[in-house]
């Protein structure tokens, strides 16, 4: 069944029915023990009296689940994202949509508004979404044709105030830089935030994300890329500088038009991103146009395929 706001009514309300549809997002084809990994020989325990109650007598509509080989009892939740929260999932259910189908992402503000809860607690939902997002490591090397450029987000300098302004464009700019991929073949977005674009930084991105071997990459004619472009079997360009945007038929256009998709989100849904938690806004958007071709329910099946093993705490996102 495909799930839009209409279909999930009835989960955002009941919170059986939120467990249930999590349960089989996560296990199609059964419980999964999280402690030892067997499969399918796991029971569910029944609540006694028809309901579910904490030590402390408040009733919880969490479903346990207990395995046969270890013995030891599970949730659904167990070593995701979701582990731990005291926010119902019903509600989780709801901000995983509005991740998964928004094509500008959701500010916290907005989350907080349409959820009922405080903004820190959206704000810090929204970054344990953006931790299922992300690319697992280690990955694996794609081949191909691999498009490659950077990026600067930030605010414009000349709106500081004039003791503070400088008047840097282009490289020199104290905007942060960040530097994508694009794998042609499958449209997978790689993106890193770095600290500066010289030829060393580049090089190390390009060979720990690429195989060069039987690969063209495909730049502008910024120098920092020639020393990595030298191990690919072909390095082609395309030269800005001249109005030129396709030469025998390579372009960095698709690149380009992640980037302004990616500062459009940041700029109108989120209006400020600190330098601390860029790469966390990147790795969203790196996922969001990398499965553009799924549809929303599938996006979110893989979300939270994604959420095991990515448990991500308050004092790990604020350093607190």
């Amino acid at each position: 069944m495909e799930l839009n706001l209409s279909t999930l009514a009835k989960h955002f309300s009941d919170e059986t029915a939120a467990w249930e549809l999590v349960e089989k997002m996560r296990w199609p084809d059964g419980p999964v023990c999280p402690h030892c990994g067997d499969r399918n020989r796991a029971y569910f325990i029944k609540p006694r009296n028809g309901q579910r109650t904490t030590s402390t007598g408040k009733v919880t509509y969490r479903r346990l689940w207990k395995c046969k080989v270890c013995r030891k009892p599970f949730s659904v939740l167990v070593g995701t994202i979701f582990e731990r929260s005291q926010v119902p999932l019903s509600k989780w259910l709801l901000a995983l949509y509005l991740m998964s189908a928004s094509k500008n992402g959701v500010a916290a503000n907005e989350l907080r508004r349409i959820l009922g809860v405080t903004q820190p607690t959206a704000w810090f939902m929204l970054h344990r979404l953006r931790e299922a997002m992300a690319t697992g490591f280690p990955r694996s090397l794609i081949s191909g044709t691999v498009v490659a450029d950077e990026t600067y987000v930030g605010g414009e300098p000349k709106n500081r105030h004039a003791s503070a302004y400088k008047e840097r464009d282009g490289r020199g700019t104290e905007k942060v830089p960040v530097v994508s991929l694009i794998d042609t073949a499958t449209g997978e977005v790689r993106s890193h935030v770095v600290a500066n674009v010289d030829g060393l930084t580049l090089g190390r991105i390009l060979m720990g994300n690429v195989d060069p071997v039987g690969s063209t990459l495909v730049t502008d004619q910024f120098k920092g890329y020639n020393l990595a472009g030298s191990f690919f079997s072909k390095h082609e360009t395309v030269n800005h500088s001249a109005g030129e945007y396709v030469r025998d038929g390579f372009t960095t256009n698709r690149i380009e038009g992640f980037f302004s998709q990616t500062k459009r989100s940041i700029d109108g849904t989120h209006h400020h991103v600190s330098r601390e938690h860029l790469h966390r806004y990147v790795s969203e958007h790196d996922f969001r146009f990398s499965t553009c071709k799924l549809s929303d329910t599938a996006r979110m099946e893989k979300i939270v395929e994604q959420a095991e093993g990515r448990r991500l705490t308050y004092r790990r996102v604020t350093g607190d």
